[in-house]
């Protein structure tokens, strides 16, 4: 492919220090590696910025804003327009206007969506081909927070999945592919769309991948922090100001560690990622816990720890930190939720419980068998090596970015 592509996207792909950044990341130095890529997206802090040079260096052009919308102003303005937070919230004339420049100057063939709320830059008459990255079903993820809520944020999310979900469809109509983490997330857009509607649709699982050379236990030691207390230790690692991830760790430091640790009294776990609210750091030393916030690089804790523990009751998409652990020959104990998409199997690449008593047997039972622990976690490591390599995962991109001859394209 030589023509050029503009790249929308929520975030900066760069520094990829969390799950959508690094499968954005990627999926942009695939695309520059097929032609000039233009790409507009959103900085949202100083780390951000100052990755500018990265993305200078992979772009052909680019628009890098930083994004300091407070969320009462987003919320204002999504009131007063009908619209779902989530757009209002990422709308800024600086990137119109980009868009806007970028296609009247540039031969773009291409304009490749990352994310549901980047839709409302594409202008109605652009006549190449339109891939939408919807990642996971984001209507979905609210739906399920106002199921689970109370009053006012249960609200505030129910509307948000209401109105999201009709973004969603009438961006559906508006693109040429529809592009999902996994064939699951797929499968349940396709279901929510209306009936009529269901095969006129080109809805498509591209996974994420894993680079399993710089997630190799032979490529870092383990953090001595973590690495000299007495084991059973075990991880979850992730953004942590993300709720399902302060749910599952929540979760893990209240619920479960009390019944591991009446079985396995020298157990340990660790929370480590950036951003834990204050109701998460408040929990820090609880029943053999930890929450060690923001860390240089995961890889050392991971190589540290002995289980990967991971009971998310809400997941969206293919969770790269359970990729990242089954990378990093950990054994992983996880949630059917989870284990979503990535393809592997139970009691071979990794275990899977949903209730908390299952949960706790299968930590018990790696504990106690240290050879199957052993096993599983290589066992987990050759099947990413091998299944979910980036290369291999994006290869389709260049297919799917290329005309297709008499192709018809749904009306916005």
């Amino acid at each position: 492919m030589s023509d050029e592509v503009l790249f929308l996207a929520h975030r900066m792909p760069f520094p990829p220090d969390r799950g959508d950044k690094i499968r954005s990341s990627h999926i942009l130095r695939h695309l520059a590696s097929l032609g000039p890529v233009h790409v507009a997206t959103f900085a949202e802090g100083e780390a951000d910025l100052a990755q500018e040079p990265v993305l200078a260096g992979l772009a052909a052009s680019h628009c890098l804003v930083r994004r300091g919308k407070p969320l009462a102003l987003a919320g204002a303005e999504a009131l007063l327009r009908g619209q779902p937070v989530s757009l209002t919230a990422f709308h800024d004339p600086r990137v119109a206007a980009y868009v806007a420049k970028v296609l009247a100057e540039r031969p773009i063939a291409a304009i490749y969506v990352f994310s549901g709320q980047m839709g409302q830059y594409v202008p109605a008459d652009f006549p190449g081909r339109v891939l939408l990255d919807f990642v996971d079903v984001d209507s979905a993820k609210f739906d399920a927070y106002a199921a689970s809520g109370h009053g006012p944020r249960a609200w505030i999310d129910g509307r948000e999945g209401r109105l999201l979900r009709a973004e969603e469809l009438r961006l559906s109509r508006r693109a040429d592919c529809i592009l999902f983490v996994s064939d699951e997330e797929a499968a349940l857009f396709a279901s929510r769309l209306p009936a009529a509607e269901r095969g006129d649709h080109d809805v498509l699982a591209l996974r994420n991948g894993i680079d399993s050379a710089g997630f190799d236990p032979a490529a870092v030691k383990p953090e001595p922090r973590l690495n000299s207390l007495p084991a059973p230790r075990l991880i979850f690692t992730g953004q942590m100001d993300y709720a399902p991830n302060i749910a599952a760790a929540t979760r893990v430091i209240e619920n479960l560690m009390p019944l591991i640790r009446a079985r396995l009294p020298e157990a340990s776990f660790h929370v480590v990622g950036r951003n834990p609210p204050a109701a998460l750091k408040a929990l820090d030393g609880r029943n053999g816990s930890r929450v060690w916030g923001e860390v240089p690089d995961v890889r050392p804790w991971l190589a540290g720890a002995d289980i990967a523990l991971v009971p998310l009751e809400i997941a969206r998409g293919v969770q790269n930190k359970v990729l990242e652990a089954m990378a990093m020959t950990l054994p992983v104990v996880l949630t059917g939720g989870a284990a979503t998409g990535i393809g592997a199997q139970h009691g071979e690449h990794f275990l899977v419980a949903d209730e908390d008593q299952g949960l706790v047997d299968a930590i018990a039972a790696l504990a106690a068998d240290p050879a199957m622990a052993g096993r599983l976690g290589q066992q987990a490591r050759r099947f990413v090596v091998n299944q979910l390599g980036w290369a291999a995962t994006l290869a389709p991109l260049a297919g799917l970015l290329a005309p297709v001859a008499g192709g018809q394209r749904h009306a916005a």
